[in-house]
């Protein structure tokens, strides 16, 4: 074969590709002259296979034709591919009757869901509702709770002290000693609130926390008003075969102090690994207020009394929904929040 000859039928290849170009309308028929003429067994395919049989002085000028072919015709097809997506591709119109898609609702953290259960059940035993400041001067947070300077009390607490004489509240007594300053009894309070202690976090430590602490002043108030608000408090928020006991102890702003103790929620009191055998689990403190303290907000200590007790919303959520670690409730880990 010769030069001329090639070069004849390249010619005659090109003219039909263009002319199958021209009228390809369809992706299918698109792909069918791709292979009809750039395939392995395409016509631009057997055009390489006869450049064999051309002189060798011609067969440069004439492989070259056939390379020029071959470009062409995968750019055009290229181009009409384009061109085909771009007038056949539509977006599809939305379906009115489907279901929307609604966004993921949050819910509330557990230890807000315990914080309104307690707050609940204590205003339907006649408690109010009182806040104070986070940030308390020392007074408030010791010294008006029988707390003076020197005394070991304060060491117990690991204050986090701020600056001139505030410190941040190690308790929510503070709001206490507020609301008695500006109300005569009766006083019947409790008083939720964030509280700060220069602990190092564990299982069963963190330096922020969460306290509700409780106040009864009136004519005649007993000890045995203050084991009945507790135990109702304890079988409300756990069930009615809850029990509870008093040990002593030591609480300088009240006087005979305790801390009180609930029936183990998990084993009911048979003992487990979670009460260390013992069959309970420890709560908090509480007492008497100590006249000591009726006194500095001018109180009169021999004609009313009262009881003071406090408890931790941590260690209340942690036993009502079986929480090992008290890390949990603040490293905000979706897996665990969505539990509840």
């Amino acid at each position: 074969m010769t030069e001329n000859s090639l070069q004849e039928s390249v010619r005659t290849i090109r003219r039909d590709l263009e002319s199958a170009i021209a009228a390809a309308d369809s992706t299918q028929e698109i792909e069918a002259l791709r292979v009809r003429f750039l395939g392995r067994k395409g016509a631009v395919s057997a055009l390489f296979k006869q450049l064999g049989s051309v002189p060798p002085d011609q067969r440069k000028a004439a492989g070259q034709a056939i390379n020029d072919l071959k470009q062409f015709g995968e750019d055009e097809i290229s181009r009409l591919i384009s061109r085909h997506a771009a007038t056949t591709t539509t977006e599809a119109a939305p379906d009115l009757t489907l279901p929307g898609n609604w966004p993921q609702a949050g819910s509330l953290h557990p230890l807000t869901l315990v914080q309104r259960r307690i707050k609940t059940i204590f205003q339907n035993m006649g408690f109010a509702i009182a806040d104070g400041p986070e940030i308390e001067t020392e007074y408030y947070n010791f010294e008006a709770l029988n707390i003076p300077k020197g005394h070991p009390a304060r060491e117990m607490q690991d204050t986090l002290f701020v600056d001139n004489g505030f410190v941040l509240r190690t308790h929510t007594s503070n709001v206490q000693i507020r609301v008695m300053e500006r109300q005569r009894p009766p006083v019947r309070i409790i008083s939720p609130g964030r509280c700060f202690r220069r602990d190092t976090p564990d299982a069963t430590h963190s330096p922020v926390f969460h306290q509700i602490e409780g106040l009864c002043v009136d004519e005649g108030i007993t000890f045995a008003d203050l084991r009945g608000v507790i135990l109702n408090f304890a079988r409300q928020m756990f069930g009615p075969d809850m029990k509870i006991r008093f040990r002593p102890s030591y609480f300088p702003f009240v006087e005979p102090g305790a801390e009180y103790d609930f029936t183990c929620f998990i084993c009911m009191g048979r003992g487990c690994r979670v009460c260390k055998g013992s069959g309970w689990i420890e709560i908090s403190g509480a007492g008497m207020v100590n006249p000591v303290v009726f006194e500095t907000i001018g109180y009169d200590s021999e004609r009313y009394t009262g009881y003071a007790f406090g408890m931790g919303v941590e260690r209340i959520a942690m036993a009502l929904y079986q929480v090992e670690d008290i890390r949990m409730f603040f490293e905000n880990d979706l897996r665990f929040l969505q539990q509840f």
